[in-house]
This record gives structure tokens, C-alpha cells and sequence, in this order.
């Protein structure tokens, strides 16, 4: 069977809140394998780009003279916005949710399931990685980032049970640091047994490692301003988030316009943003999730930059 690289979640809800454009420009900051791109082109759009900093999404090129791939971290939004001599854009989407690729391709390291090398990296050319982070960061950091990154309540004791352990040899594999933090899992055929009331944990554990390999949430506030900036009124700006941490950073600042949150108002108490919320947080249907489970965690918001009004 071949690999499902991604399955987009709430397709046809994003898709439909965008509100395609005849002829307009568009931006998908996540290609991934590509099926919000199809979609966005099929809607109408006159110019797509689409950024994904792993190489490994070209395999799912456009055949489309519409479309152009931008192989790039979209926290370099409106750099590369500004090469193509774009100066605004009609909407934009963002899905930050891993592609299925990432946590079921065991060599990436995304997934406490496989035994692997401690990778975790979105961009292949990046020098740091999940191993570099385990076997470098401090004690506190390593307890900072869990706790931040993962909610982790224990996030001190785990880091500590690390830092013992790789004064024994280095941590390099997912096995070694699930291992380093508790005698009962077990190496199977090459697969990681794990408890059942462990997984969340480890998923946790796994998610604020990523989080800090990538910077995604340093990108992800670069990209909004960018995004805000380049927003044209009536524009609408699409974004699929899958944990607390994102959530709240995209809630925040599609509400207040800002990165702080922080709610402006005129004189008369009128909340001063640039934007009018058109979705604010809806969750994928049961039917999509018994077709695709991992769309359980997602939740879309949409918003419409606001025309400029002259006093």
C-alpha cells in the first residue's frame, strides 16, 4: 500500500472559509502532500504559493502553472513575498498539524513507536536535533521546555531521570530515552512497547522535543504578523491548530490583532482589531473523525481582515 502522506482535516470547512477568489493570490504556508493546495487551485485561485521547508514534500509537486512551491520555513513569510514582488495576498491557510508522513516514517525520529535515531527535524539541513537537545540542555532547561512545550506536570523529574542517564552514554535513539525514563517499556521487533497510561506522556514528551527542535512556535508567531501585514482587506486567513500551546497563540491574536493578546479599544469601548472572526475554533465532525482519528485533536479558525475605514 502506498503512504498516506497527509490527510487534511475539516477539507471542505477550510477550503469554503477561505472564500476563494476568481484570480486571486493565495498563500498555503504548510504543503505537506499537498491536498489543501489541490483544493485551494480547484476553488479558483489565480497564483498559489506554497512553502514547506521538508524537501521530502516535493514529491507531492502541482502539475500547474498557477503554482509555486516555496521550499522554506514560513516564518520567512514576507521575505519571500517580497522576492516574488507580492506586496499583498486574498487569503492564506495554515494546517499545523505533523503530516502522517513525519510520525509514521521511522528514521525521522517523530515517534516514540519505532526505535530510531533522535532526529525530529521538519528541514533535513537543519544542524540541530532532538539527540543535540537531550544531551546538551541543562537539567532546568530540559524541565522548562517539558513543562512549556509539553505540559508536563513531572517535567522536572523527567529531566532529571535524562541527565542521569546520559552521564552513563549519550542518548541517540528514541528506545534510549524512553528507556532513560522507566525500566518497564520494552524493545519489541523494532517497536517500542509502551503502557497504554504512558503514551500520553511520552506523546507529550515527544511533542515539546519537536517543538523545540523546530522553533515552531517563534515560526508560527513570525508567520501571523507576516500574514496580518500581508492580508488585503476582505482577505481571510485560515489556520488549523492541533494542541493548547498553538491554540491559544492563534486565538489570541486572530482576536486582538497583536502577538500579546492584549485587547485594544477606542473611546466608545470598541474592541480595535484587524480582523472579524468568522470561525473560532471549530472541531472536525464524528464522521471525519471515525475516518480519520487524528483530526480528533483539530480545531479551525478563520478570520477576515477587516477593511480600512477613514475617519
Amino acid at each position: 500500500m502506498a503512504e498516506v502522506y497527509h490527510i487534511p482535516a475539516m477539507l471542505r470547512e477550510t477550503i469554503d472559509g477561505l472564500n476563494i477568489k476568481p484570480e486571486g493570490t493565495y498563500v498555503d504556508v504548510t504543503f505537506g502532500g499537498g491536498g489543501h493546495s489541490r483544493a485551494i487551485l480547484e476553488a479558483g485561485a489565480g497564483r498559489l504559493f506554497s512553502f514547506d521547508q521538508d524537501a521530502d514534500a516535493l514529491k507531492n509537486a502541482i502539475d500547474d502553472s498557477r503554482w509555486e512551491f516555496v521550499h522554506s520555513n514560513f516564518r520567512y513569510l514576507r521575505n519571500w513575498m517580497d522576492f516574488y514582488g507580492v506586496d499583498g495576498i486574498d487569503g492564506l491557510l495554515a494546517d499545523l498539524g505533523v503530516s502522517f508522513h513525519h510520525f509514521d516514517c521511522p528514521e525521522r525520529g517523530f515517534s516514540f513507536r519505532f526505535s530510531a535515531p533522535l532526529d525530529m527535524r521538519m528541514n533535513q539541513t537543519a544542524k540541530r536535533t532532538a539527540a543535540d537537545i537531550i544531551n546538551t540542555y541543562s537539567e532546568e532547561e530540559l524541565a522548562r521546555i517539558f513543562w512549556l512545550y509539553g505540559e508536563l506536570k513531572n517535567g522536572r523529574q523527567i529531566a532529571r531521570n535524562i541527565c542521569k542517564a546520559r552521564l552513563n552514554a549519550p542518548i541517540a535513539r528514541t528506545e534510549e530515552l524512553v528507556q532513560s525514563l522507566t525500566p518497564l517499556f520494552a524493545i519489541r521487533d523494532g517497536e517500542i512497547d509502551v503502557p497504554p497510561q504512558k503514551k500520553k506522556e511520552l506523546a507529550q514528551l515527544f511533542q515539546a522535543l519537536r517543538i523545540e527542535v523546530n522553533d515552531e512556535l517563534g515560526a508560527l508567531r513570525e508567520m501571523l504578523v507576516a500574514a496580518r501585514d500581508l492580508l488585503k482587506p476582505g482577505g481571510r486567513i485560515a489556520i488549523l491548530t492541533y494542541h493548547s500551546l498553538e491554540d491559544r497563540l492563534v486565538k489570541n491574536f486572530l482576536r486582538s490583532g497583536n502577538l500579546e493578546g492584549e485587547i485594544e479599544k477606542d473611546f466608545y469601548g470598541n474592541i480595535l482589531t484587524p480582523f472579524t472572526l468568522i470561525e473560532k475554533g471549530r472541531e472536525a465532525s464524528e464522521e471525519e473523525v471515525e475516518r480519520n482519528p487524528r483530526a480528533r485533536s483539530a480545531k479551525l479558525r478563520i478570520a477576515e481582515k477587516r477593511e480600512i475605514t477613514k475617519s
